[in-house]
């Protein structure tokens, strides 16, 4: 039997997920992403032999990273700065984009988020928006849940949509029905509050612009254009995505780079 769901204080808690491929890939077809596309380990950022490992295009990263002081300080800053919800941005050249109020081809550029209201849910929503956003959307199946959440997201609000994903039941048994997987026992939802961990998505929109996705901010956040030939895990889909949380901690003098990041790319052939 699947992990039950917890109510802590009146919020729906689900346990928390180990970030590899065998529970991401698991979780990915539970849901609906074709077999056909597959997470790959990341076992070094700039060894080519080992990034040779990996197949091209790499559509997602879904990485966990340690909440250091730097980047803490870095998210509180940037959170402050983002434009309420209720009311679109302005245009500039701020990391911020697009219109707030409108459905899938004029909301952040195309990019579909949500907003993370379940507690520990951050591992199923990384992986959602690695699977909804980009090309890889195009390898959903017809008829699963990947395809009714994308669906049905489309004209709603943020809120709406957080509501709507928290409802969800073929959500909530496709994350619980993998909490056991992975090289180590899953936490209470006590241990998860303490690992200091967040889950984080970086995916190419259809226009080329990169974006860094987590439930627990603001929003969609714009960090840069990708040429045609660039994916995610390219020298500069790296500088602008990972690397910069990366360099971030070293440029403060901090010694945490403990991070754990996968790729959503195709299979290579038997």
């Amino acid at each position: 039997m699947p992990i039950p769901v917890q109510v802590i204080n009146g919020q729906k808690t689900f346990t928390v997920l180990e970030n590899n491929p065998e529970v991401m890939n698991a979780l990915g077809f539970k849901l609906g992403l074709s077999p056909s596309l597959q997470f790959h380990d990341i076992y070094s950022l700039t060894d080519p032999t080992l990034l040779a490992l990996i197949p091209r295009p790499v559509h997602a990263l879904l990485v966990i990273l340690p909440l250091t002081p730097a980047w803490h300080a870095n998210r509180v800053a940037e959170d402050s700065t983002y434009p309420a919800l209720s009311s679109p941005p302005s245009i500039s050249e701020s990391i911020f984009t697009s219109d707030y109020n409108t459905g899938e081809d004029e909301q952040w550029g195309g990019i579909v988020w949500f907003k993370q209201t379940i507690g520990h849910a951050c591992g199923s929503i990384g992986l959602l928006h690695c699977a909804i956003n980009g090309p890889a959307r195009k390898y959903i199946e017809k008829g699963s849940t990947l395809e009714k959440l994308r669906e049905q997201a489309l004209p709603l609000g943020v809120a709406e949509r957080a509501q709507m994903l928290y409802d969800d039941l073929d959500f909530e048994t496709a994350h619980q029905s993998v909490a056991e997987m992975g090289d180590t026992a899953a936490p209470s939802a006590e241990a998860g509050d303490k690992l200091g961990q967040h889950f984080v998505t970086f995916v190419k929109g259809d226009d080329g612009k990169l974006w860094e996705l987590e439930g627990s901010r603001k929003g969609p956040l714009f960090r840069g254009m990708l040429a045609d030939d660039e994916d995610v895990l390219s020298e500069r889909g790296l500088a602008l995505g990972l690397g910069r949380v990366i360099e971030m901690e070293k440029a403060s003098g901090g010694g945490d780079l403990r991070f754990s990041a996968i790729a959503l790319a195709g299979k290579w052939d038997d």
